[in-house]
């Protein structure tokens, strides 16, 4: 099977190429903006001939792959709202590139991995298969243009009834292997406890529902398993979620970490005021997916895995 993966330095296309690379039966396309970071971290970590490296302009509908999956886009919400408007440009330029493709190519599956900002709104409760997505069109901000890029993208999607198109919406991610200086609630508590400082929060009891490598890895198989052609969005989610307080006590235990609750402010990473940000959406149990991992399990192991590198 050949697969072309777009936007191939972010972190969960790494996690996923990494994966992958148990499996000799794929050959991939690796695709990215910076071609030059992208052969050096493949020289790292001795990727065989079966993963070229290429610079976006080797893109076309005359190469033949079985797959592409589309990571290009903003992990980092700071960055995000640092981009402003240009993130509806470049969601859209890598979109159209592949959606071109599939014109003619008609067998190829495309999966395209989304958010779980696409539904807008506060989050005040978790979101499931009736939720609306909610865009204040009066009053927009710049920390909607994500959402509504990936909403905009989603509904091109399932206008093209013909095609293979899953989108992935993915709520919280977290890897061993990801830059930890990245503003998510996770990784600020992951530089307080290699840093051995005092962790500083609000008392608001978020709630957060993280998968890892091993569970995306999982899903992605079963999506390119499946047959015939399905053209839907698709919740990520893990076994169990966790909420804020119950994880710093969790922490506390396992890292001698500590911490304190503040009153409510609004200088906090702004990922943190979406109170519910996960999916009751379990339509991914239809195609045979079974999370292994709960969300406090794989924050637990990761951590563990960070500090055991910062060691060496």
């Amino acid at each position: 099977m050949k697969i072309a993966i777009l936007g191939a330095t972010s972190q969960i296309a790494k996690d996923l190429i990494l994966s992958f690379s148990m499996h000799k039966e794929y050959e991939f396309s690796l695709f990215a903006r910076n071609i030059e970071l992208l052969k050096k971290w493949t020289e790292i970590i001795g990727l065989n001939e079966n993963y070229q490296t290429c610079e976006y302009s080797r893109f076309s509908s005359a190469q033949n792959y079985d797959v592409i999956i589309n990571f290009v886009g903003i992990g980092d919400p700071v960055k995000a709202q640092n981009m402003g408007s240009d993130i509806f440009k470049i969601t859209q330029q890598y979109d159209e590139m592949v959606l071109e493709y599939l014109k003619h190519n008609k067998e190829t599956k495309y999966i395209f991995l989304s958010s779980g900002a696409v539904y807008g709104g506060d989050y005040e409760n978790p979101v499931n298969k009736n939720t609306l997505a909610t865009v204040d069109i009066n009053n927009l901000k710049s920390t909607d243009w994500y959402a509504i890029a990936t909403l905009y993208a989603e509904a091109r999607h399932r206008s093209l009834l013909d095609f293979s198109i899953v989108d992935v919406r993915v709520f919280n991610y977290f890897s061993h292997r990801q830059n930890i200086d990245a503003r998510f609630l996770i990784t600020d508590i992951v530089r307080a406890i290699k840093n051995q400082e005092i962790f500083k929060t609000s008392m608001d009891n978020i709630v957060r529902d993280y998968i890892g490598p091993s569970d995306f890895f999982q899903l992605i198989m079963l999506i390119l398993k499946h047959s015939p052609t399905i053209n839907c969005p698709i919740d990520v989610f893990s076994r169990k979620t966790i909420d804020k307080i119950s994880m710093l006590k969790a922490l506390e235990s396992e890292f001698n970490f500590k911490y304190e609750l503040q009153s409510s402010n609004n200088s906090e990473n702004p990922s943190t005021y979406k109170t519910n940000y996960f999916s009751r959406n379990t339509k991914a149990i239809n195609l045979g997916y079974k999370p292994s991992l709960d969300s406090l399990d794989l924050i637990i192991g990761e951590i563990h895995k960070i500090l055991s590198f910062a060691k060496k």
